[in-house]
């Protein structure tokens, strides 16, 4: 058979058909492992004209293309795979570096419920999008899974809590994907849960009255003033030390966040990190009255992690608030845990008759009374460590009508002088 019949690209290899074609500026051939004949030359020149018009395009797959090729070890592209609980222990490793310790023991926990229901034995590979959809059905309506692969009725998940959930995982099998374990991620195209937008629950000023009146001791009440008057995150408001307030220029420097495992890190955000806090007077009023409590206590040189992996600083701090003042006889720490203030909290709830909200709340009475004061969106975003003031507007929106009013009062006040007056002779239509 003559040269000049085979189609371009295409060529004779010990009595099958191969193709050549440029990959990455190399030559390369695949053998097709099909008979020489005429119709299947017409198949190879048709394949190879496919493959270099990908390859052009910048969609060529070569694993995808030519799975059994010896070409994909050459070019770093041979199929690898991995076990699910193997990928889940690589991908944690490596994340250490990237994470606080904080988000690094979240995604354990995850990663320690969701990994029995996939199956840590099974290979990554034959993780398909519809079990993963299944899976966060499960979630939501409420299944454990036990030993053996058992599974018994267990309250459901939030939406949010399945949604953080799905996308922890989902970064997992992206690593999967970005290094070769798998072609696509099974959750690449599943989409959030629809959840409904937390309305913020913030005390009232009565309900606050109350609650200062029912806290047992001055500290108490001292810390959950300067809670709700300063909005601060409850693991900074713990970290607070005396080195970080001047009382003469009524400033308050938040320096430190301490996290649910007890470690000292900065704050949540870079925003947040050294931010000044403007004192209003109920928040001066309350550190005057526990400086005389604990400004001359004991200081003490705190380890705090910093964001770059590895680095950390040492903070001297001669802590605000410190359990050792109440608890008398009792073993205790130098500073609060934050899990401390919510059982504080709950307990003051109740002696007050209050109805029921999370700790948390303190930081929205702060934004909503704000708002209906008619301060500055911007002015509070940077109070409370926010990056821009998109947050407050998102979070709190509801709460800027009830400033109009006030608004157009102080817009009159300061503006009605910039219009001349007119003589009465002049005013009269003619």
């Amino acid at each position: 058979m003559s040269k000049a019949s085979y189609p371009t690209g295409v060529e004779n290899h010990g009595g099958s058909l191969r193709i050549w074609f440029l990959y990455q500026g190399q030559r390369v051939r695949e053998n097709l492992g099909v008979p020489d004949t005429a119709k299947n030359r017409k198949v190879a020149g048709e394949l190879r004209a496919s493959v270099c018009f990908a390859i052009k395009m910048g969609s060529f797959n070569y694993a995808v293309q030519f799975p059994a090729s010896s070409n994909l070890k050459r070019f770093g592209l041979e199929k690898k795979d991995i076990s699910v609980g193997e990928l889940a222990e690589k991908w944690l490793d490596l994340k250490k570096m990237e994470i606080s310790a904080n988000a690094h023991h979240r995604y354990c926990s995850v990663v320690k419920n969701m990994i029995p229901r996939i199956g840590a034995r099974r290979m990554v590979s034959s993780v398909t999008k519809e079990e993963m959809l299944f899976l966060r059905k499960e979630l939501l309506t409420g299944y454990q899974v036990l030993e053996r692969g058992r599974k018994v009725p267990v309250k459901g998940r939030t939406v949010p809590t399945v949604n953080y959930y799905m996308a922890t995982i989902a970064g997992m099998f992206r690593f999967a994907a970005d290094h070769g374990y798998l072609s696509k991620s099974p959750l690449s195209s599943i989409s959030p849960l629809k959840k409904a937008r937390a309305i913020p629950d913030p005390l009232s000023r009565d309900e606050f009255t109350r609650f200062a009146l029912a806290c047992r001791n001055r500290q108490a009440r001292n810390l959950w003033t300067l809670a709700v008057y300063t909005g601060v995150r409850h693991g900074e408001l713990v970290s607070l030390a005396w080195e970080d307030v001047d009382l003469k220029a009524g400033t308050l420097t938040v320096r430190r966040n301490l996290t649910t495992l007890g470690e000292f890190t900065l704050p949540k955000t870079d925003a947040g990190t050294d931010r000044v806090i403007h004192l209003l007077e109920p928040a001066r009023e309350a550190l005057r009255d526990q400086a005389e409590l604990t400004r001359m206590g004991k200081q003490y040189l705190m380890e705090v992690k910093l964001r770059e992996y590895g680095r950390t600083s040492s903070h001297p701090c001669t802590f605000l608030f410190t359990p050792q003042l109440t608890r008398y006889g009792v073993k205790s720490g130098h500073h609060y845990a934050v899990g401390a203030l919510s059982t504080m909290w709950t307990s003051i709830m109740k002696r007050a008759g209050i109805r029921y909200r999370k700790a948390y709340q303190t930081r929205h009475t702060y934004a909503c009374w704000m708002l209906s004061a008619g301060a500055n969106p911007s002015f509070i975003a940077t109070q409370m460590g926010h990056s821009s003031a998109q947050m407050v507007y998102s979070v709190y929106g509801s709460w800027m009508p009830e400033s109009s009013a006030g608004q157009v009062a102080m817009l009159n006040e300061k503006l009605t002088g910039c219009v001349p007056p007119m003589p009465h002779s002049l005013s009269v239509i003619r």
